[in-house]
């Protein structure tokens, strides 16, 4: 069974990932405008009524600024942890409310059948009201999206072990941010155990973890004052070729883009 993955935007300017299979898919996360994510999506063909659900993994506002406009226009349903859901409402980014008919809530570690996907969200370490990453099982395929996290916990690594494709944070370049313009307390955010994952963090883990059925890996949520794509994929391909793992050989390794879409993956 054929899955597609796209990334429409990556960022601390606004996330959204797509998902598909068959004739519909998800979004995880909304966080940019909702003519970009339609924009996006028809670019690949991909009719924009073929979204059958939203995922939200924290609210932060460059994850959940456009949910309310998108679910109230397509009648599309919005899954999050009741704290999310929570938050969202107290957001003032949020250009529109939810309507209450698209509240869906979503427990951790608590798996959810949507049509041909079941839908893991796992507990991820990181500063908004409550943070999830999620694990989407598609036959013998399995998909995993960890990002804005500070650490890559026991919890977060047994769902990353398992899987055949996965994104996953590498926020800043550690050199960078800390010979950086931010102040003091926000440098102390980002690098603490509730912030981002730096390159560095992110290559060790995944070159000490590296299991041969990781097909691909997908950099995500790079910033833009504190690192550089370049930097990001240098980081992760040293430290793999430390272990003797070479990407473009053993693994797909690609950094996506934060305010462009990627290409559409066919998997």
């Amino acid at each position: 069974m054929e899955i597609r993955f796209m990334s429409i935007g990556s960022g601390s300017c606004g996330n959204c990932y797509y998902l598909g299979v068959g004739d519909y898919g998800i979004l995880i996360d909304a966080g940019i405008p909702s003519k970009t994510i339609r924009t996006a999506l028809k670019k690949e063909g991909i009719p924009f009524e073929s979204i059958c659900a939203m995922f939200v993994t924290h609210d932060h506002a460059d994850h959940i600024k456009a949910l309310g406009v998108i679910s109230s226009k397509a009648n599309i349903p919005v899954y999050a942890t009741k704290e999310v859901h929570v938050g969202i409402t107290k957001n003032y980014c949020v250009s529109k409310p939810i309507e209450p008919i698209h509240v869906r809530y979503i427990t951790k570690e608590e798996s959810i059948t949507l049509r041909d996907m079941v839908i893991t969200p796992f507990e991820v370490p990181h500063d908004g009201s409550d943070n999830v990453g999620y694990f989407i099982e598609i036959g013998d395929k399995k998909f995993c999206i960890a990002t804005d996290l500070g650490e890559i916990t026991p919890i977060v690594s047994n769902y990353i072990d398992q899987a055949n494709y996965l994104v996953i944070e590498s926020n800043y370049e550690e050199q960078m941010l800390a010979m950086g313009r931010y102040p003091e307390f926000l440098k102390q955010r980002v690098s603490s155990s509730r912030g981002h994952m730096s390159n560095q963090a992110t290559a060790k883990y995944l070159a000490s973890h590296f299991n041969e059925h990781l097909k691909y890996i997908w950099l995500c949520h790079l910033s833009e004052e504190n690192n550089h794509p370049e930097l990001a994929y240098k980081a992760v391909a040293m430290e793999m070729g430390d272990y003797g793992i070479i990407p473009g050989k053993d693994v797909q390794l690609i950094v996506l883009k934060r305010t462009m879409p990627s290409q559409l993956y066919r998997l």
